[in-house]
């Protein structure tokens, strides 16, 4: 199945994605911030002229209240004292999807804005039709030693995604490893009060749901706690976030939205396997027990019977305590919050599905003037957000306002594209045990880590006094902690994007899909409707597709290994 034995290594990173940073930074005392070398000259530099750049930008859910806007705060103008770039916003949107289709219009209408974050499939037709600019050289001049550094973390996939023959069209994120497996959160002080044990299987949590139902684990002497919190559309595919059920899927060996090798070696789409079958009829079968919440399909927001208080289990990524559980022990400080990997499979082992390195690109405008300003953007405001910036007053100022207003700084960088090594979660945390033990000095932690080790001792501390601590604490004393002692069977899909009829059929395959998962769990199908899918499923353009994304990838691995023979 293409799978790749990841052990976990002892860990580093601060906040991740959705898991909230506190960053900063405000207006320097010098313009321009010291640099160790040349290159950081070019790449930090200050231009002496003013430089417009106009942008897409993707606005936050965070609210401005202090008389500033989008395009003229604290962040934005710190940012510009340091680069001398003015960024306009040329259009906004707020959310993920809307910002998606904001974009596309700019790409089908040909009125891009200078610079804005594409996927991965708007990358590909952006570079086809010969609209943003080649970014190879811009980017070996002027890319900081920190970006270059972050990227070869990546042992060059971050790139390599990024470009078109040997040339780089894009600036891309990169994901944390950590960020791909899905982890158990259980109420631990519901499970103590009960007497449970700590939950290994699916007939582990079968049994504490079952217990957290029926035997009142909050002790209020109401029956209203329910069992397995869960998402509507019942899995995220790539990244997990909230309630997402793929944990269950992973333990039979189940990949569903993921391209995947069967065990003959196959390329097949993870949804319609016979794996996929059995993992359905697991989920129908507790649900129709009563142990999945009966109204998890009805919820606006996923995580409302998690910060309610009345769910004691669901499934989520480590950072669960940065959100939604520092709202779920805001309201309730008796809460008690840890993590788990399970469930694990037959043979006793963790499986996760490994989301891929890379998932949105920067790219640049054709013709704009300055691509380089660009790259000088991106450097500015990593630097930032991986607390390395040496104007240490102005940053401070930055986490003031931060921590005045519940605004990240991050929510209003330029761009949505965090960069950090790929392997940060694991090292810090491993270079937290090592302070904690003795074996290094805590001071010579870097910024990020001797944060999280701050409030991992202010918490022990005094445990809850501060939140803001707490979520740190937390995420990696139990979520990163879990990752780091267990040994993970990784797999990575084969392929990612489109290939030609999946712009006209993907759309109702999908629909196809989340629609039969869901009807199937919930009891309105029997399980025997999933044959009738995956025949329809091939028939509505299923089987056409997956041929052209075997042909893909096996023009890729041949590629490859021709690659490989000529270098030995």
């Amino acid at each position: 199945m293409n799978r790749v034995m990841r052990y976990s290594l002892p860990l580093l990173l601060l906040l991740s994605l959705s898991a909230c940073r506190s960053s900063g930074a405000g207006e320097p005392a010098e313009r321009v911030a010291p640099v160790a070398n040349a290159a950081d000259a070019a790449a930090y530099g200050r231009y002496e002229e003013p430089v417009v750049m106009r942008i897409g930008f993707k606005v936050p859910d965070s609210r401005l209240t202090t008389g500033d806007s989008n395009d003229n705060n604290p962040i934005s103008r710190y940012l510009e004292s340091l680069t001398n770039i003015r960024v306009i916003h040329s259009w906004e949107a707020k959310g993920e999807e809307p910002f998606t289709q904001k974009a596309q219009l700019a790409i089908d209408s040909n009125d891009l804005p200078d610079a804005m974050v594409v996927d991965r499939d708007q990358l590909s037709k952006l570079i086809s039709n010969d609209m943003i600019e080649d970014l190879t050289d811009t980017y070996e001049q002027y890319g900081s030693g920190l970006i270059k550094d972050m990227y070869d973390s990546t042992h060059g996939e971050a790139l390599a995604d990024a470009q078109r023959g040997g040339r780089l069209y894009g600036l891309p994120n990169v994901a944390i490893h950590a960020d791909s497996t899905s982890l158990l959160w259980v109420r631990q002080d519901w499970l103590d009060r009960l007497e449970l044990p700590a939950p290994r299987t699916l007939g582990d949590i079968e049994a504490i749901a079952r217990a957290f139902i029926d035997k009142d684990p909050d002790g209020n002497g109401k029956r209203d706690t329910v069992g397995i919190s869960a998402y509507k559309n019942i899995v995220y595919g790539t990244k997990p976030y909230v309630n997402g059920l793929d944990a269950v899927f992973s333990a039979f060996h189940s990949f569903p939205t993921n391209w995947i090798k069967d065990s003959s070696g196959n390329v097949v789409y993870g949804s319609v396997t016979p794996e996929t079958r059995k993992a359905l009829g697991q989920l129908a079968a507790w649900y129709k027990q009563g142990l999945i919440d009966p109204e998890f399909a009805l919820y606006k927001e996923t995580q409302e019977p998690i910060i309610a208080g009345k769910a004691g289990i669901f499934f989520g990524p480590w950072w669960m305590p940065f959100y939604p559980l520092s709202e779920a022990v805001a309201q309730d400080t008796k809460a008690e919050w840890r993590a788990y990997a399970a469930p694990l499979d037959e043979s006793g082992i963790f499986v996760a599905h490994i989301a891929p390195v890379t998932d949105r690109y920067l790219v640049v405008r054709k013709g704009y003037e300055h691509p380089e300003a660009v790259v000088k953007l991106l450097n500015v405001f990593t630097r930032l957000e991986r607390r390395r910036d040496p104007n240490v007053e102005e940053v401070g100022k930055l986490d003031d306002f931060a921590a005045q207003t519940g605004i990240q700084p991050r929510a209003y960088y330029p761009f949505d594209l965090l960069i950090d090594y790929s392997d940060a979660i694991e090292k810090h945390y491993a270079d937290i045990q090592q302070a904690l033990h003795g074996k290094i000095d805590p001071d010579a932690l870097d910024p990020d880590t001797r944060l999280i080790y701050d409030r991992w001792l202010a918490e022990e501390e005094q445990p809850k006094k501060n939140l803001e601590g707490w979520k740190a604490a937390n995420a990696y004393k139990y979520g990163v902690a879990v990752l780091s002692t267990t040994a993970v069977e990784g797999v990575r899909s084969v392929y990612y994007g489109s290939t030609l009829h999946m712009a006209a059929k993907w759309p109702a395959l999908q629909k196809l899909e989340s629609e039969t998962f869901l009807n199937i769990i919930v009891g309105d199908a029997p399980l025997s409707s999933f044959d009738e899918f995956t025949v329809k499923w091939m028939s509505m353009g299923g089987g056409q597709i997956t041929r052209e994304v075997t042909q893909i990838v096996n023009i890729r691995e041949a590629e490859s290994k021709q690659d490989n023979s000529s270098s030995q």
